[in-house]
């Protein structure tokens, strides 16, 4: 379920040792060897009117540090014991999750999407003559507001050359706890300071369900261009293996040609699913449902990956609580 998955890797993040080095390459090209994501480019917001959006739509959570610790502390205690559904049983602690650990995510999410080509061309195609033809995105186990924050990055940055562009994006969430709230407060402030002349062009949807049990795959897979599993897959499988091996393969029959499909996860051993009596790299299982076994022609293809990299905040970001740099593998995915 999708808000455990997060508190997960929550968990995960908080055992992580914080380092990384490498030589940026902002170029995006199709086989990623740097170790390490730009901080910022031309194609997003940069970290302050990311982090921004976080001071204002949360001050009155970010103002109250002795509850904010309090229920960051409530958080952690429910994630220690594995209760996740207490974790996120009431808005509070929503918020204070959100506050606490989704500005380091959309930061590292969006740089991610503008660092990847062929996801940056997706968000900034505002020169398709075709207006018609909207940008359809699903963020599955995105409640949290990372993954929205991310790809608005993205997207409205691109769209300020394009103000007059009548291009829609539509942005659905998935997730089991209820985050209508933190999801309508982060869209109204993107519709407000991040669009200019951009009144219908960008809208959310967020559905509270959880995808290993959505029957309508149809209704939200086949319209999208793009598809986000972001720390949410590894999860999937340590919920229900047969049903999540179920879900990617419902990818295969429900994704339209030239779909792409993200994944992120943790890199290392922790990302290892058991099937039977043996242990299977995360990376290696998906290739195979998704791509085939070796000398097989598969429903994917990869297009780009990178099975170590981090994102390393600006040491001098201007926030009110630690934030954390990020580790993680990714595959881009594109559909045949």
């Amino acid at each position: 379920m999708s808000s455990r998955r997060i508190a997960r890797r929550h968990a995960k993040l908080e055992r992580e040792k914080q380092d990384g080095g490498g030589v940026v390459d902002e170029d995006g090209t199709e086989k990623s060897n740097t170790n390490l994501i730009p901080t910022s480019s031309n194609y997003q917001y940069d970290v302050d009117d990311i982090l921004r959006l976080f001071k204002t739509c949360f001050d009155q959570v970010l103002s109250d540090q002795p509850l904010l610790q309090e229920k960051i502390q409530a958080v952690k205690s429910d994630l220690f014991n594995r209760d996740y559904i207490t974790a996120f049983d009431d808005e509070s602690k929503r918020c204070a999750y959100v506050a606490r650990w989704s500005p380091a995510r959309s930061l590292s999410y969006s740089s991610l999407f503008a660092h990847l080509q062929k996801i940056r061309n997706i968000l900034s195609d505002f020169n398709n003559e075709l207006e018609n033809d909207d940008i359809n995105v699903v963020c599955i186990g995105g409640g949290a507001g990372a993954e929205l924050v991310g790809i608005s990055s993205v997207f409205c940055r691109s769209r300020e050359s394009f103000s007059s562009s009548k291009r829609k994006i539509k942005i659905r969430l998935i997730d089991i706890a209820d985050w209508s709230d933190i999801v309508f407060k982060i869209s109204s402030y993107i519709n407000t300071n991040w669009l200019y002349n951009g009144d219908g062009v960008f809208n959310t949807d967020f559905i509270k369900t959880d995808v290993l049990e959505l029957t309508n795959l149809s209704e939200f897979f086949t319209p999208a261009k793009l598809i986000t599993l972001l720390f949410t897959t590894n999860e999937l499988f340590q919920e229900n293996k047969k049903k999540a091996l179920l879900f990617l393969q419902k990818l295969n029959q429900f994704c339209s040609k030239g779909c792409l499909l993200l994944i992120t996860e943790s890199a290392g051993s922790y990302s290892h699913i058991e099937i039977g009596s043996k242990k299977f790299p995360l990376q290696y299982l998906i290739d195979t449902i998704l791509c085939g076994k070796p000398g097989e022609i598969g429903n994917w293809e990869i297009i780009d990956e990178n099975d170590s990299t981090w994102y390393r905040l600006d040491k001098n970001y201007n926030y009110d609580l630690r934030l954390e740099n990020m580790r993680f593998f990714y595959r881009l995915y594109r559909k045949l």
